[in-house]
């Protein structure tokens, strides 16, 4: 027997007149600034995350992401925002917003372990008239393949009286001229209903949504924009090392290039790739597409590239040592900033920390000076037992210092001074004789 509720009717009604409970899983550099975002349209927003240290400092007030704000953390609680740790209460949403990691396995493949992990926490509690979106990068059908026979299972019909949603999420955390209400929103849906679900859900909280025919087109759409990244990157990596032996300075050469008004975009090279996406989402689809009978051999082509930059950077420390008749071994260095990108607190597949990780099997002393990360923080495979040193002191005794990330915070000049010899990875410094770019 159909059911004669108009449960896409009821869904749209309830979230245009705000009476909604809206729950978003994974509280990281994703999930809370849609929160945050969320409470300033919703006044029932439920955080869900299985660390309890964050719940308790989020519920107390308090942000553990530099980009954001005590006050907008207490605006949300104000507004009605609540953490918990609580899976059950995902019962109580009318829609749920997935924000959790898809990283790789060692073997290059993706880990869709967290995503789940997560539905099986949600499954009991999944009902009728709910909307569930996942926004984790992932390959062009995992939606189709983990979600909708997940939540079949639970006697709910996607597009009937459920609706099953991806739209990949687009922070850039430091990007101070984008927010999550100004950056255009991609969704989709398994169905047309549950497409015009999302669509109702995204539009009250971001400025465009962007509909697409399919949750595999969304899935394409999110891995095209870090491929076009990382391969772009991937090849101003590689020019730099040709202009290297050829005695070119690569960035004058970027910054010549860029004053062409059409056909060129600029990308500057750096020590490699870092973040929770451009290193790891290209690999999403190199694993889906052998599935076809493809291989994604430009795509590969880049990662070696960049994840060979690390090494690069050590060999032109090393390059420069042996010139001054110095061996790398026992030799004092200061890693400058281990955050994988300017101005943010992030150390996710940082290139400073695996350039960190070849220095210390070399037999290097390393300390790291980075004010946003005041300690080396917990991480999967990498451990240095460092916190960030003053560098007040300016008669600093290092025989090296290498410059991965060029923080606002951080004045590299002022700090190197008196180190005599500088790997500049992020051309902060002019040219001078104890200056070397890599």
């Amino acid at each position: 027997m159909t059911d004669p509720i108009n449960y896409l009717k009821i869904f749209s009604e309830r979230v245009t007149t705000r009476k909604v409970t809206i729950g978003v899983i994974g509280l990281g550099y994703v999930g809370l600034p849609l929160c945050l975002r969320l409470s300033e349209e919703f006044n029932d927003v439920i955080g869900f995350d299985i660390d309890p240290e964050k719940v308790d400092s989020l519920n107390n007030g308090s942000s553990y992401i530099k980009q954001i704000a005590n006050d907008s953390v207490q605006q949300a609680i104000d507004s009605g925002f609540k953490a918990t740790t609580d899976f059950k209460r995902s019962g109580e949403c009318d829609a749920l917003i997935l924000c959790v990691p898809t990283p790789l396995t060692k073997h290059q493949e993706p880990d869709l372990s967290f995503v789940r992990t997560t539905l099986k926490s949600i499954l009991p509690y999944l009902k009728k008239g709910q909307a569930l979106s996942l926004e984790s990068t992932t390959f062009p059908g995992a939606t189709e393949e983990l979600i909708v026979p997940r939540v079949e299972q639970q006697d709910l019909t996607p597009g009937k009286n459920f609706f099953v949603i991806y739209s990949p999420e687009r922070e850039d955390p430091g990007n101070e001229q984008f927010k999550t209400k100004t950056i255009p929103k991609v969704v989709s849906g398994h169905t047309p209903n549950c497409l015009k679900a999302g669509e109702t859900l995204y539009g009250q909280i971001v400025d465009q949504v962007v509909p697409v025919s399919s949750t595999k087109a969304a899935e394409m759409t999110k891995l095209l924009e870090n491929i076009h990244r990382a391969v772009n990157i991937g090849l101003v990596n590689e020019m730099k090392m040709v202009a290297d032996k050829m005695g070119i300075n690569i960035h004058e050469v970027i910054d010549a290039a860029a004053t062409k008004p059409f056909g060129f975009t600029k990308y500057s090279p750096g020590p490699g790739l870092g973040g929770h996406c451009i290193p790891i989402d290209p690999w999403h689809l190199t694993w889906k597409a052998k599935e076809y009978g493809i291989n994604t051999r430009f795509i590969e082509l880049s990662g070696e590239v960049n994840r060979a930059m690390p090494e690069w950077v050590v060999g032109k420390l090393v390059e420069a040592l042996n010139e001054r008749g110095k061996a790398l071994k026992g030799t004092k260095i200061l890693m400058l900033g281990i955050a994988y990108k300017k101005n943010v607190d992030d150390t996710r597949e940082s290139p400073a920390i695996k350039i960190m990780e070849i220095l210390k099997k070399r037999g290097a002393v390393l300390e790291y000076h980075d004010p946003l990360i005041p300690h080396f923080p917990k991480m999967r495979e990498h451990y240095f037992n460092l916190s960030s040193i003053d560098v007040t002191n300016l008669s600093l005794n290092f025989d090296a210092a290498i410059v991965a990330t060029n923080h606002d915070q951080i004045n590299i000049e002022e700090v190197t001074k008196n180190i005599p010899l500088i790997v500049d990875c992020r051309n902060t410094l002019k040219e001078s004789e104890k200056t070397v770019r890599a």
